[in-house]
């Protein structure tokens, strides 16, 4: 079994002789057996570091345990890193309660329900007497305790960081792992993001000829139709001047449809099975871009952290692709970008606000309930939301329109929006479960899923060469680059008006107004951002306005675009050109590739139709 071994900090007490101080930092998601617990990855550019979470729904998860090796015996006080999760709504103890427990002792209880924010909690003091030993995590709840980091010292005045910036300087001192990153090698196209539209990308890329690098930050493919999160495909494929665009999807897309479904719907496996016998594309699974290096406005190299082990990986290549969905590598790179709402005035959208503002659409978890053949209890839960017969949602499941995060921003304040959600989902069933006046209808029924992985819609928008607008959908623009066809409606989400009077200024509901629009085909300036030279971007991350963005952000569009940039990068890689360069001088060269596609011609054509259109619907 692995050892995490310490890190011994040597400190010079200016007494006579030479005092130590002995260390040991032992990171939450580095633990061997995670147990019941699991990996959040979720916040880390905003925290420093994954962490583990007890996400049981109401019932205590198995202990997380890992081993440990301390540099020397004696006497350790122990500190953790935890966050009382309830406390943005709630002021008294919050649920997420849980034990720490070395080599059998358990130290102060409970952790995790205390404080207001992300702190180190004193959990008490252990004789080391075998400088070999095991920590254990042990849930009490299942409420979603987290822990961040386990940290022991023999120094009984220690002061540990606080802030961000002085945590992340504690946290490389104390690493276990080299702090150099480890050099993963030189490709011809590094495709950052693993959702539909970073796998589409890669593939079609790799098919292409190119030498590609996928890096995706969790432990399977497809993004919002994985099973953490489970949204369906929605739009259509094979539509538009470009109609074999899409048959990449055939071969990898689940057969079966709907939200908030069984995880064996959107079929995991199968996508992976699908991307790893692609000899072209190397995988980098749960590895976050953290780093980029650029010169003269390019990119050079990205380098990805391991989300449990921590380990630094850097990745080079002559043009890169943003499929995060949040526009990271933009950011991280210095990308021009915006976020919320424009004006009227800004494009001349009939649907656009008349006074520009920082809201997006919001980020739903999703959830459901299942039959038992006995009553089932759930826990009392009341953290701050009050629930009643007025404004108690009576359903068994919930799945897009359990939406939250409007008025917050999607990327520095996203774990408030998450925890929102699940706050909402737990009090709401508690309240069904313990005293709706039709509680018998739900005595046998468990809650048995919810996402703690959050779906996003929308945050960051990478700016392009061109910014597709409403203008463009209503008036079906004719454009000389024209590659994918967006053909879902318009739909842009707000909070349900019905929902958002019992919860003012924050709903956990939302509704949407399908605006219908042509079978528009959008330009390939779209997909490169203006002002990186080397960097593509596909997925919800393109260069469109707010509400341009309500057609083009479903997954079955978004691999379209994954396609196009995949195609365009292989031209880059012929030419040395730029993708920018490809509009100007091989644009010939990129509409033949799509008139060609690089998908196998299949007969499943199966298409979700949600909303509409007013172009000519393909048949299914």
């Amino acid at each position: 079994m692995k050892k995490l071994f310490c890190t011994i900090i040597f400190s010079l007490l200016g007494l006579p002789g030479t005092a130590f101080a002995s260390e040991l930092l032992v990171e939450a998601e580095n633990f061997d057996d995670k147990g019941g617990w699991v990996v959040d990855q979720q916040f880390m550019d905003q925290m420093g570091s994954p962490y583990l979470l007890a996400h049981g729904l109401g019932r205590p998860v198995a202990d997380a345990s890992t081993s440990i090796r301390f540099p020397a015996k004696g006497k350790y006080h122990v500190f953790v890193r935890t966050y009382n999760w309830t406390s943005p709504w709630y002021q008294g103890k919050g649920p997420g309660k849980f034990e720490v427990i070395v080599d059998g002792k358990r130290l102060f209880s409970p952790l995790g329900c205390d404080g207001q924010d992300w702190e180190w909690q004193y959990a008490g003091d252990v004789r080391i007497r075998n400088v070999d030993a095991e920590v254990r995590l042990h849930d009490l709840t299942g409420f979603d305790g987290r822990c961040d980091a386990v940290f022991f010292t023999t120094d009984s005045h220690c002061l540990l960081p606080a802030g961000n910036e002085e945590l992340n300087v504690f946290r490389k001192r104390m690493r276990t792992v080299s702090p150099d990153a480890r050099d993963a090698g030189t490709y011809d196209f590094v495709v950052v993001g693993g959702g539909i539209a970073g796998i589409c990308a890669a593939v079609s890329a790799a098919r292409l000829g190119c030498k590609v690098a996928l890096v995706n930050d969790r432990p399977v493919l497809g993004g919002n139709n994985s099973s953490e999160i489970r949204v369906h495909m929605g739009g259509q494929i094979n539509v538009g001047p470009y109609e074999k665009l899409g048959n990449l999807q055939k071969e990898f897309c689940p057969i079966n449809g709907g939200n908030a479904q069984p995880a064996e719907v959107y079929e995991d496996e199968k996508k992976l099975d699908w991307i790893r016998k692609e000899d072209n594309v190397t995988l980098f699974l749960n590895y976050r871009a953290v780093e980029v290096e650029t010169k003269d406005g390019r990119i050079l190299s990205v380098t990805a952290q391991h989300v449990e082990m921590g380990e630094q990986i850097r990745l080079s290549a002559p043009v890169f692709s943003d499929c995060t969905g949040d526009g990271i590598l933009g950011l991280l790179s210095g990308a021009d970008w915006t976020m919320g709402r424009e004006s009227k005035e800004e494009f001349g959208e009939e649907l656009a606000e008349d006074v520009s503002d920082k809201l997006t659409m919001g980020a739903s978890v999703q959830w459901y309930s299942m039959p038992t053949n006995a009553p089932d209890v759930f826990p009392e839960f009341n953290y701050g939301m009050t629930f009643n017969e007025q404004n108690a949602e009576h359903v068994l499941m919930g799945e897009w329109t359990w939406e939250t995060g409007m008025n917050r921003n999607q990327i520095s304040e996203f774990e408030i929006i998450r925890d929102y959600g699940m706050l909402a989902v737990y009090s709401n069933w508690s309240y069904l479960k313990n005293h709706a006046e039709d509680k018998d209808s739900y005595a046998n029924r468990q809650l048995s899923w919810m996402a703690y992985v959050a779906g996003k819609r929308e945050s960051t928008r990478l700016l392009g060469d061109y910014v597709l607008t409403q203008k463009d959908l209503d008036n079906d623009v004719y454009h000389d680059d024209a590659s994918f066809t967006t053909t879902w409606s318009i739909d842009l989400h707000e909070p349900d008006p019905s929902n958002e009077k019992y919860f003012p200024n924050n709903a956990f509901k939302a509704i949407t107004h399908h605006h219908l629009i042509y079978h528009s085909a959008v330009p390939y300036r779209c997909l490169y951002s203006r002002n990186i030279s080397n960097l593509f971007m596909a997925g919800r991350n393109i260069s469109v306005t707010h509400v341009a963005l309500g057609t083009v952000r479903v997954m079955r569009t978004t691999g379209m675009m994954g396609e196009v940039v995949g195609m365009a990068a292989s031209l880059c890689r012929r030419y040395k050109a730029t993708p920018r360069e490809i509009y100007q001088s091989y644009l010939l060269e990129l509409k033949s590739l799509m008139l060609k596609g690089v998908g196998k011609d299949m007969e499943n054509t199966q298409t979700y139709n949600i909303g509409g259109s007013l172009g000519p619907w393909p048949k299914e």
